[in-house]
């Protein structure tokens, strides 16, 4: 008994040693998920090592540099003026206007599927908001810190109308385009297991529609949302392709920051956040302004109004999320209005795209949008 108690004295004493030790030494560096270094105490972003850096850009230059897609219908797209719109576009204009003040204050940089990553790890861009699927793979090498889903969606198969083709194993023996770089190729693949086909793969939309034009592929696979912008503006109208009815993967869709900053991925996940639920509170563009004697404690603390604290002092409510004023949640909604007008406004029904919300309802309409408590 007496060399066991002495065996766990020594092993306390060890125990003590070592993490003295180990608290000592403050030079050591570890390697980052990504490739990188990080030095003790900063492990990619947990306790925000390099907190406000990505911040500190934007604030210096005055502006937010966004990386979007300019080849999408609804949701990232350049007119012939070279003006950029659509639903992840409007997300763009919503984080330079909480973090700004100023929905205006962006420089979108138009990326393709293959450039994204490598704009967003050198820092080229501040955030990414472009049809990006978040995938496992894409969480652990990509330095990437994928946020709060902004569009749920599958992929599906478009064709010609006068195809006769009805379901994808109508396309047995075909040719199929598909974006390389994506998810879709895999799975594309995966569906098609025991079916002869042959895909085609291509770097951007520009000449993977050329080549369907041509009649290089019978059908052409992607996320049903950016099916459903390129068919609303296709050459010969719409009503030339037909999308299938099937959808054969999970592809949920949105912002995306580099690892390392988690200061700057919790500013932009609650600016989708607030755009959610905004909505749920009945918060718009056009009635913002109208709140001011709302009793609603929870309307009040979302929109930075003043408030009784439990001793009878007027305070308002500052979450420490990074923004340099409380009412930064007025100003988005004041420049692109909550997440159901983005939608409508872009996608909606009323639009050429024509989607139904579906999935991208509220959790209060039975859909999966759903924002934490801001309190």
């Amino acid at each position: 008994m007496k060399r066991y108690r002495l065996m766990v004295a020594l092993a306390a004493v060890a125990l003590v040693f070592a993490a003295c030790t180990q608290a000592a030494d403050t030079t050591t560096t570890a390697s980052g998920d990504d490739g990188g270094t990080t030095a003790p105490g900063d492990d990619g972003g947990t306790d925000g090592g390099a907190a406000g850096d990505t911040l500190a850009g934007v604030m210096d230059r005055g502006a937010l540099n966004c990386g979007v897609n300019d080849a999408v219908p609804g949701f990232g797209f350049t007119d012939a003026e070279g003006n950029f719109s659509g639903f992840d576009v409007d997300y763009c204009h919503a984080v330079a206007a909480a973090v700004l003040g100023d929905p205006e204050a962006v420089e979108f940089t138009a990326l393709t599927a293959q450039q994204r990553f490598t704009a967003l790890q050198s820092g080229e861009v501040d955030v990414l908001i472009r049809n990006t699927t978040r995938t496992s793979s894409r969480d652990g090498t990509e330095g990437a810190t994928f946020l709060t889903t902004t569009f749920y969606d599958g992929q599906g198969m478009m064709v010609r109308s006068d195809s006769g083709i009805t379901d994808v194993e109508g396309l047995e023996g075909s040719a199929i385009c598909v974006l390389s770089g994506t998810t879709t190729e895999l799975n594309l693949a995966t569906r098609m297991a025991g079916i002869d086909f042959e895909p085609l793969t291509f770097e951007d939309n520009e000449t993977l529609q050329e080549a369907f034009v041509a009649g290089q592929c019978d059908g052409w696979t992607s996320d049903k949302s950016q099916l459903a912008g390129v068919r609303s503006a296709f050459p010969e109208g719409p009503e030339a392709l037909t999308i299938l009815d099937e959808t054969f993967s999970k592809e949920p869709l949105g912002p995306v920051t580099a690892d390392g900053d988690t200061q700057w991925a919790q500013m932009v996940d609650w600016v989708v956040l607030a755009t959610i639920q905004a909505e749920e509170f009945g918060i718009a563009s056009d009635n913002v302004d109208t709140f001011e004697d709302t009793e609603d404690l929870a309307i009040r603390r979302l929109l930075g109004l003043e408030f009784e604290d439990d001793e009878g002092n007027l305070t308002t409510f500052d979450p420490q999320l990074g923004f340099d004023r409380v009412t930064w949640v007025q100003d988005v909604i004041s420049a692109v209005g909550n997440y159901g007008e983005i939608f409508d406004r872009n996608v909606g029904p009323d639009t050429p795209l024509g989607l139904e919300r579906g999935l991208n309802a509220l959790w209060t309409d039975g859909g999966l949008l759903y924002a934490p408590p801001y309190r």
